[in-house]
């Protein structure tokens, strides 16, 4: 079965970048199961015959794709039946995959964009509109969607669970500032520089991206009340 998903994805990454079935492919997506491993992936149907997409089937059976002069490389681990293991021992679901940590470590930095230009204007009296605004809450929520779609293994889905929190908050804590700016009340945050810092809600975004970010490179889920 292995060896056949991984014949009939290399033709279809041949006939695909030919551009000679773009007419005859009927697509859909279905779950499918590599070595104990399962995900979605795209399926394509070609004169009755399906094809899975190459690099989806790399993605969830955890191997490599790359190319080496005119070849392109397939690697994939050995499965646990082939080592002599039960069939019911599967391979290990923990860990961060890399596609989320490279999606969630650039949501952090999005998040950021969005924070630290917002606190910078509250704090120096400049003028905010809710479209200004409204730009970082939409491009945060797309990278938001994008660590959401890379999330694959437990831990992946666990920490997603503490960015859309994190998310919520600045979401909560912007909403808030433009309201006041809007209502001409900011003047406290202007007095000192630490006034907006020390405030609950800004210590509590702080705490919660300090710990994200160690979170991320350890490699691990680990949980703060922070972030809650």
């Amino acid at each position: 079965m292995q060896t056949s998903l991984r014949y009939r994805s290399a033709i279809l990454l041949i006939l695909l970048s030919s551009g000679i079935v773009v007419a005859q492919v009927k697509s859909r997506s279905q779950v499918l199961e590599v070595n104990g491993r399962s995900g979605e992936a795209a399926v394509v149907e070609i004169g009755g015959r399906e094809f899975v997409d190459l690099q989806a089937l790399v993605r969830i059976a955890n191997g490599s794709l790359g190319f080496d002069a005119n070849r392109l490389v397939v690697t994939f681990p050995s499965s646990a039946s082939s080592a002599g293991a039960t069939v019911s021992e599967k391979p290990s679901d923990s860990g961060f995959s890399r596609d989320f940590m490279k999606a969630a470590i650039e949501e952090i930095a999005l998040m950021r964009e969005w924070a630290s230009p917002l606190a910078s204007a509250i704090q120096n009296g400049y003028p905010i509109t809710e479209q200004w605004v409204t730009q970082y809450r939409e491009k945060t929520a797309n990278g938001l969607r994008l660590a959401s779609a890379a999330a694959s293994t437990d831990d992946d889905r666990k920490a997603l669970q503490l960015l859309r929190n994190e998310f919520d908050a600045i979401r909560d804590w912007s909403a808030r500032l433009l309201n006041a700016r809007q209502a001409m009340d900011t003047a406290k945050y202007a007095m000192s520089e630490d006034a907006l810092r020390n405030d609950p809600l800004s210590q509590k975004i702080l705490n919660c991206g300090h710990f994200l970010g160690t979170m991320l490179g350890s490699g691990t889920f680990q949980d703060d009340p922070a972030c809650h």
